[in-house]
């Protein structure tokens, strides 16, 4: 079992960054693949980023890739994503995500557990 706690939202800026952090419980969280989704309001949620266990494998959504990092400290317990130039079209409440596997998956259906998210708003 893991439970997961998201951190960092807040409202910003187009242009400028946030940190998110995700704190996990469990001795096992570095033997889980983990991922970063997002949902805006009318829509379905959406991969976003997702980190091997170990940290050596990483997967981007395309509309992200070159400005969101996805990196993980397991002396931690921790996940985080760096969000760098923010654009309005980000905005949407991310969510954390487990999965009892250390390969990474781009789909939701892979993951198992979930954080209970937090806002990110972006502002033009």
């Amino acid at each position: 079992q893991v439970q997961l706690v998201e951190s960092g939202g807040g409202l910003v800026q187009a242009g400028e960054s946030l940190r998110l952090s995700c704190a996990a419980s469990g001795r096992t969280f570095s033997s889980y693949a983990m991922g970063w989704f997002r949902q805006a309001p009318g829509s379905e949620r959406q991969f976003v980023a997702a980190i091997s266990w170990r940290g050596g494998t990483t997967k981007y959504t395309d509309s992200v890739k070159g400005r969101f990092t996805i990196s993980r400290d397991n002396a931690e317990n921790t996940l985080y994503l760096q969000m760098n130039s923010l654009k309005p079209e980000d905005t949407a409440v991310y969510y954390c995500a487990a999965r009892a596997q250390m390969t990474v998956s781009t789909t939701s259906e892979a993951y198992q557990y979930w954080g209970q998210g937090t806002q990110v708003t972006v502002s033009s």
